[in-house]
């Protein structure tokens, strides 16, 4: 679970109780990067709904942009959410200028004195402000800090914040390229946790946004006994980001058995090179010198 996914999620407005559960649940699963991968079956468990309620939820969220999908051949369908990218559409608000009846247009004044109204009523007709496109939740406001300062600053949409969205969308793709060559191999799940999580963020670092997921999905495909013996594990793929990139780029892998006969080809021909400077040097006479 990833409390920052969990924490975003949470104040959001403009939806309903279903398919609040349903967002609540997809973010309960989700990692850092907002990326899970539960089936609708047990999405329905966990929320207490129908499997049809479940899916119609989904595809309301789907179209706020909170979330998107990604299907996956003979597996659960891949979620990312997207808390900042939410922006539900704007609900019609009912008409309270309807024309009065005749018999009301010159009210008396009994009719005219508006009558007690309870608190429940006074919350039925509150009309709630829809959030917009830009992130609608914000930090509590600090010791000292007014509540419209905390507003503010989170409104304000820093360059930094968007770097950083870029940097998690290509940890994404990164991931995503790697998981699914992974699972074409071993048909199954790599296993994700806040290591490799930083070793994803690593890779990008050194091989770029372009380059690295193609570099990991190539990585997963090497057959070498070193790579196998450790199920091609990210960390592998690391420690060795440069050296796997040229293999990418001119597609040849070499593993030990291949870098082997090349130093016995490189040591036979440096033996031939010592032998004839011998040769030479003792001034012998030889008919293939």
């Amino acid at each position: 679970m990833s409390t920052m996914i969990m924490s975003a999620c949470w104040p959001l407005q403009g939806m309903s109780a279903t398919q609040k559960a349903v967002l609540i649940s997809l973010a309960d699963n989700a990692n850092d990067e907002g990326v899970c991968w539960p089936s609708v079956p047990k999405i329905a468990i966990r929320t207490c709904l129908s499997e049809r309620a479940v899916q119609v939820s989904i595809r309301w969220l789907c179209s706020t942009g909170i979330l998107s999908t990604a299907e996956r051949l003979g597996r659960s369908t891949l979620y990312t959410l997207t808390p900042a990218a939410y922006a539900p559409p704007q609900q019609l608000r009912p008409a309270n200028h309807a024309p009065h009846p005749p018999h009301q247009l010159h009210p008396s004044p009994a009719q005219a004195a508006p009558a007690p109204r309870s608190s429940c009523t006074q919350n039925r007709n509150r009309t709630y402000k829809e959030p917009s496109a830009e992130p609608p939740a914000f930090l509590p406001a600090r010791f000292g800090q007014s509540v419209n300062d905390a507003r503010e600053k989170v409104s304000v949409k820093h360059p930094k914040v968007q770097d950083d969205e870029d940097r998690k969308q290509a940890c994404r793709n990164i991931w995503l390229a790697y998981s699914t060559a992974y699972f074409h191999r071993y048909h199954t799940e790599p296993v994700r946790n806040q290591k490799v999580n930083a070793q994803v963020n690593d890779l990008l670092k050194r091989l770029g946004s372009i380059e690295a997921p193609r570099v990991a999905a190539y990585f997963v495909g090497i057959n070498d006994a070193f790579l196998l013996r450790g199920c091609h594990e990210f960390g592998a793929l690391l420690a060795k980001a440069e050296a796997y990139r040229t293999q990418w780029a001119t597609n040849v892998q070499v593993n030990f058995v291949t870098a082997r006969q090349i130093e016995n080809t490189q040591a036979n021909l440096n033996t031939a090179e010592q032998t004839k400077a011998m040769i030479r040097n003792e001034g012998s006479k030889n008919a293939f010198l």
